[in-house]
């Protein structure tokens, strides 16, 4: 596994005739911890220990790229283009979910049975920042948070205002908003591949049950390469609030 994934448990989960590595760490209900581009880097690993040790089990599905492998510009724009290629990611499409959310709904259900608690909790990465969104359609996820989310890619009015869902998932999403489950959002103001009119879209739909938590500058990665420490204990917090002390 590597230095960077000291301390993980390596495992696999099979759903939907898909067979993925999963790194587990800590005990407590489920956190699933959808990597960035290009992969699980020592950024992604250092946040999953910090989930680990809120009292809660974090939880790491290896979807591309090599685990613990540090990012680079070449590695991150291979993984860019493997993904945009790939059925299982709408990198482009308006009124999609993607894919690949069926899988980790699938992956939640079975965290939940295994970890117990009220629920499960789910944070995406840029381009997986969205997927903790389409994961919230159902029941099971009850603390979903946006880091970054830059799925559709923002090109063009439309898709900068898109959230990379199916309009009946979105509806799905606001449903269950409304009953009382609250989504979080993460990105810096200056950021373009997740911009603000993403947020905008998400105030408006989502009202007081999405909590947006704008940086100044110009970064990316909130809770990774380009961290804020304050962000983080949000986020944990967040889940904690969701999953421990419910």
């Amino acid at each position: 596994m590597g230095v960077a994934l000291d301390g993980f448990e390596l495992g696999s989960f099979t759903a939907l005739d898909a067979t993925r590595d999963v790194y587990r760490r800590g005990t407590g209900p489920a956190v699933i911890v959808v990597h960035e581009v290009p992969g699980i880097t020592p950024e992604v690993a250092q946040f999953g220990r910090e989930v680990a040790a809120a009292e809660l089990t974090a939880v790491l599905p290896s979807l591309f790229g090599t685990p613990g492998r540090s990012m680079t510009a070449g590695y991150a724009t291979r993984e860019v283009l493997r993904c945009c290629i790939s059925r299982e990611f709408a990198t482009m499409a308006l009124g999609r979910t993607s894919p690949i959310t069926a899988w980790l709904r699938e992956l939640a259900r079975a965290e939940h049975e295994r970890c117990g608690g009220p629920g499960v909790g789910a944070v995406g990465m840029c381009m997986t920042g969205g997927f903790a969104l389409a994961m919230m359609i159902d029941d099971v996820v009850v603390a979903p948070v946006l880091s970054q989310p830059s799925l559709p890619f923002p090109l063009g009015r439309v898709r900068k205002a898109s959230v990379g869902l199916s309009d009946a998932d979105f509806e799905r999403v606001k449903q269950r908003v409304a009953e009382g489950t609250c989504v979080m959002g993460l990105r810096y103001e200056g950021d373009r591949a997740s911009p603000l009119e993403r947020f905008a879209t998400l105030r408006r739909e989502l009202g007081d049950g999405f909590l947006s938590v704008e940086l100044p500058g110009s970064k990316h990665s909130v809770l990774t390469n380009d961290r804020v420490d304050s962000a983080v204990t949000q986020v944990l917090e967040f889940f904690r609030d969701r999953l421990v002390r419910p």
